[in-house]
């Protein structure tokens, strides 16, 4: 069981309204409660935060806005502790525009080691004047900029795949190899025990960087014929990483890995490159039983036929939050607390993003002048971006922020992003006080997958279902069953371990779920 935390927006220890380290560690009690067994950090090192924090300025050094690298050494001790791992997330892409590395490109004459290490590249057309191929960037507008050149002339571009701020590194070059395994070795050192290797398909790019032959518009998705990922040469960074990570015995990389198809995704879990990679079908599934089996099917497939565990997810800090995307309101909210029941009956690691266990739903109307996300300003204003999944965690009371930070009661706009005031009902204070909360639900389920023999084995058997429902189970006995109908539907015979919805006799209510043993 894996929590993801997104630091800016789970705890804020010194009252400036943006989450940090010391929060993490403030809260690591309530952790412990609901269960989890390690935490996920999402960037914390240094870094402009163009991005939240995912253009890094030095990837061995804590921000200054989370609390510096004592707070990191500390929230690794206390976590420790309490028998919770800590894997931080690492960004082997790009860097920060702001890192050394890039500063030197900048001063530097084309041609030079400095701008070696990054993909530097002559544009093409008259004088240079056009981008060297049409690739454009996941945030929105051209994936090049181009400099000017020390002498005050227009000059080369560089390529980023995300933000200008965030050029892409030459992993041909066997110094950013080098540094990347100084990185490794510097916080595995400290006592982390891993890390999630942010888009871990796309540091290799294909040789002479050629044009797309077609050209999305659409900004923040990935295919697999996309040329800017997913290049066969990314496998042996990965091994090398792996290199690495087994003189750790105890540690693990996670790699996001944006790859649908089922062999291709596999390779990126062979015994010698990632521990696990997330596999995003099931989040990407909608609320249906043909799909929802389609995308179990497919993501146990993908890690069979090269021995590892399949991984899920149904939400994280770049897609819109479950309970708004399977259609809000308490239609969204049931049949999210259905599919926590599906997934946590599922074998393998399951990841949850912060604020999952409250039911949060997106927060879709944040005013334009609070927007954060740098696609916002990349689509010129027609993509409003991830914020509305980035919204802070409210911890108690009535009003907002609602606990967020420690010194602003009713003060409403003072966390980074404004928290609505209708989510009093959905703190965690007011969640723990009630049995059949969505906070109440996820401990149960978390404790008893734990600590039930009947979620043994790693192994699923479908059941024969009546329609709109699907029914599995595992050789350990336990059987799930999820009705994603518009009519109750029979239960399966046996005891009700854990239900997501009240039941009448021996009926599963639509958009419920529930474990049979």
């Amino acid at each position: 069981m894996f929590y993801q935390v997104y630091p800016r927006s789970f705890a804020d220890s010194d009252g400036d309204g943006v989450g940090d380290l010391g929060g993490i560690r403030d809260k690591l009690g309530y952790l412990e409660l609901l269960g989890v067994d390690a935490i996920w950090v999402c960037p914390v090192l240094r870094s402009p935060m163009v991005d939240g924090g995912y253009d890094v300025a030095d990837p061995r050094d804590i921000d200054e806005t989370f609390g510096g690298l004592a707070a990191m050494d500390e929230l690794i001790r206390q976590a420790h502790l309490r028998g919770i791992r800590v894997v931080m997330d690492l960004v082997p892409n790009h860097t920060s525009d702001q890192h050394p590395w890039f500063t030197a490109a900048m001063a530097a004459a084309p041609g030079g080691d400095e701008r070696a290490r990054y993909l530097f590249r002559d544009g093409r057309g008259p004088e240079g004047a056009q981008p060297p191929n049409n690739w454009p960037s996941i945030f929105g507008g051209p994936a090049w900029t181009r400099v000017t050149e020390p002498d005050g002339t227009p000059g080369q571009w560089y390529l980023h795949i995300f933000a200008p701020e965030q050029p892409d590194l030459n992993w041909d070059n066997p110094e950013v190899a080098a540094d990347f395994e100084r990185t490794l070795r510097f916080w595995l050192d400290r006592g982390v025990d891993g890390f999630r290797l942010d888009v871990a398909h796309g540091m290799a790019k294909p040789d002479g960087l050629p044009d797309m032959a077609q050209v999305s518009t659409t900004l923040l998705v990935n295919d697999d014929n996309d040329p800017r990922f997913n290049n066969p040469r990314v496998h042996e960074i990965h091994r090398g990483i792996r290199r690495v990570l087994d003189e750790y015995p105890e540690a693990v990389t996670i790699g996001e890995v944006w790859v649908d198809d089922n062999v291709r995704f596999g390779e990126y879990v062979r015994p010698d490159e990632l521990h696990m990679a997330f596999n995003f079908r099931l989040a990407e599934a909608p609320f249906a039983a043909e799909p929802l089996r389609a995308a179990v099917e497919n993501s146990i497939a993908a890690v069979t036929s090269v021995g590892a565990a399949p991984t899920w997810t149904l939400s994280n800090h770049d897609i819109e939050r479950e309970v708004t995307r399977y259609g809000g309101g308490r239609e969204g909210l049931d049949r999210a607390r259905a599919m926590i029941l599906l997934e946590l009956a599922l074998p393998g690691a399951v990841f949850l993003y912060n604020g999952s266990e409250l039911g949060l739903p997106n927060v879709n109307d944040l005013p334009e002048h609070v927007l954060r996300d740098p696609v916002w300003e990349r689509s010129g204003h027609t993509e409003r971006g991830r914020d509305g999944c980035r919204v802070p965690i409210p911890w108690e009371g009535g009003a907002p922020p609602f606990g967020f930070s420690p010194d602003t009661e009713g003060g409403g706009a003072a966390s980074w992003l404004p928290i609505p005031a209708s989510w009093a009902e959905l703190t965690v204070e007011a969640q723990l006080e009630e049995l059949d909360s969505t906070l109440s639900l996820y401990r149960m389920a978390i404790e008893l997958r734990g600590a039930r023999p009947e979620f043994a084995g790693d192994q699923i058997e479908w059941y024969t279902s009546p329609p709109g429902a699907l029914v599995f189970g595992r050789p350990g006995g336990l059987v799930c069953a999820l009705n994603a109908s518009p009519e109750p539907v029979a239960l399966p015979p046996g005891d009700v371990l854990l239900s997501s919805a009240p039941r009448t006799g021996a009926l599963l209510a639509p958009n419920s779920a529930a474990w049979v043993v």
